[in-house]
């Protein structure tokens, strides 16, 4: 039995693949993130609970309050999914 599965390794995604890739759920292409939006993507990413991890990334990263990601706002949001250790397989 080989110790090694190669269809079964994970790839930590950088911070600058995460962003690209969080950016194209902007569905309705305002710029911003908005909680649904946030929810698609993390469920995307096989993240579970994705709706409380949406609602909490908007907390966190969500300086101006609005309730949205801005483009402004997407490094702290990075910053703060990376810890969740996301992953593409």
């Amino acid at each position: 039995m080989p110790i090694w599965n190669p269809r079964r390794v994970n790839w930590p995604l950088s911070e600058e693949q995460l962003k690209g890739l969080l950016k194209r759920y902007d569905t309705n292409g305002d710029g911003r993130l908005s909680r649904k939006e946030l929810k698609v993507a993390f469920r995307s990413l096989g993240l579970r609970w994705s709706g409380w991890r949406a609602a909490q990334a908007i907390r966190h990263a969500d300086a101006n309050g609005d309730g949205f990601i801005s483009k402004e706002e997407m490094d702290e949001l990075v910053k703060y999914a990376t810890r969740w250790g996301i992953s593409i397989a």
